[in-house]
């Protein structure tokens, strides 16, 4: 079994007391015996605090919550992803009353929260780019809301005090609807422009309209059709006029996918140089599952989707 590591911030790197060298946004590979029980140790640089964690069944069945895992062919993925600052000392960000509650920012032992205080306590947590966040009071189909926002990101708390948005966002705009741009890190550059209705307890997606600026070029075209799916953007002009037809069947064909990555170079040394992608599921908390799809290109066009088994 290959696992690769990955982390947030550059570390090092140590299984079973032995140390393997730094890990950081590019990929670096172990190959164990399936089934073994690892001790892992991960110390990363600047004032965070190591984590350990042994690499058994169970890890890969629920990860802990500092590490996202992608199952992938046989092989798996261990992204440390949050790391506890070394100083555990409290910080508040932002606080405001609103509607009758408290509503409280702050940080934590590296982690970042957002306590609402009413009848009942809600603590959400945050990702890294609400650390600096503000809070700003608007009005959405003219019920009182209160925006925290982030950086390139948002969240929006509702008069009871409960979180009811939380999406990374370039811009939003509050009116009658909701509405937000949001940037894909695609090949083509998808920008999304969603529309979100709310009636006061949850926000309903009432129209998106994806937009790709850049062209991509041939040899990524495949990667740029499964983001344009994802994005809910026009895949339809990657496909052959045969294949167009069934063209509405293929988001469910796909499934709920939320991300596209490249296979590793074991992927092709057992299936061949097919044009492939890497489609990401989530299964739980923390755990996802790569299943890998292929296309057949003629004439610049896509004439066949599969999945490789």
């Amino acid at each position: 079994m290959r696992l690769y590591f990955l982390s947030e911030r550059q570390a090092a790197l140590k299984l079973d007391g032995a140390y393997l060298g730094t890990i950081d946004g590019f990929e670096r590979f172990v190959d164990i015996d399936r089934g073994a029980k690892i001790l892992a140790e991960v110390i990363p640089e600047g004032d965070a605090r190591p984590v350990s964690f042994f690499i058994d069944d169970s890890f890969f069945k629920e990860p802990p919550d500092f590490a996202d895992v992608y199952l992938s062919d046989g092989d798996a993925v261990i992204y440390i992803t949050r790391y506890a600052a070394r100083a555990e000392k409290l910080k508040v960000v932002a606080q405001r009353e609103f509607c009758g509650g408290l509503i409280t920012l702050f940080l934590n032992g590296g982690g970042v929260y957002l306590n609402c205080e009413r009848e009942v306590c809600n603590l959400y947590e945050f990702s890294r780019a609400f650390e600096n966040a503000t809070f700003k009071e608007e009005r959405i189909a003219n019920r009182p809301v209160l925006l925290v926002e982030g950086e390139g990101c948002v969240a929006v708390i509702s008069e009871d005090c409960r979180r009811v948005f939380y999406n990374p966002a370039e811009s939003w705009q509050c009116g009658n609807d909701l509405t937000v741009t949001v940037n894909f890190n695609t090949c083509a550059g998808c920008r999304a422009t969603c529309t979100f209705a709310y009636d006061g307890a949850a926000m309903t997606l009432i129209n998106s309209v994806t937009e790709e600026r850049v062209p991509p070029p041939p040899e990524v075209m495949h990667f740029a059709f499964f983001e344009c799916v994802m994005t809910h953007g026009n895949f339809a002009k990657y496909l052959s006029d045969e294949l167009k037809a069934n063209a509405q069947a293929l988001p469910s064909f796909l499934g709920g996918f939320v991300d596209v990555a490249v296979p590793y170079s074991r992927f092709f040394e057992k299936h061949g140089n097919i044009k492939a992608a890497g489609l990401v599921y989530p299964l739980s908390k923390n755990l996802f599952q790569i299943k890998y799809f292929a296309v057949d290109i003629k004439d610049g066009k896509i004439e066949n989707v599969y999945e490789v088994e």
